[in-house]
């Protein structure tokens, strides 16, 4: 038998939550793309939203999903997630953004596959990062609040 189905955030609180991720993580790797890839500012900015954009839809279904799951598989709320399941979290969010990332890149910079994979790649880890820290604090910030 499965447990009862979780609390989930609600759709204000799941919009706010994609807002400011996608917005602080856009400020903090725009600069070292930039300086790192050689593609000019206007260029590298411009990528980096569409990205953003693609991973703000990315993230609000699958966060919503992973959410559902954990909750359905462990019955706890995102808010309660341990440190092993908060990596499994961030590094399965990056790979399915990579998956749609990736022809964006090259077709985009005019990079070969490699080097958009190895720049993709980069851009990956240093949000697996972001999105580890940012769903903590996150989660500290703004709990689940039970039901009415």
């Amino acid at each position: 038998m499965s447990a009862p189905s979780p609390q989930l955030r609600t759709l204000p609180d799941r919009i706010r939550q994609v807002a400011l991720f996608e917005v602080g993580g856009l400020l903090l790797i725009t600069p070292p793309f930039i300086w790192l890839s050689g593609v000019p500012a206007g260029d590298s900015f411009l990528l980096l939203a569409v990205i953003a954009l693609i991973a703000a839809l990315w993230n609000a279904g699958y966060n919503t999903g992973f959410d559902w799951l954990e909750g359905r598989l462990t019955g706890r709320t995102a808010d309660r997630r341990p440190l092993l399941w908060r990596s499994v979290h961030a590094l399965g969010f990056e790979a399915g953004l990579l998956l749609f990332s990736l022809p964006i890149i090259v077709f985009w910079t005019g990079m070969g596959w490699l080097e958009a994979l190895l720049a993709d790649m980069a851009i990956a880890l240093a949000y697996v990062v972001y999105a580890f820290f940012f769903n903590l604090a996150y989660d500290r910030v703004y709990p689940i609040s039970a039901p009415d």
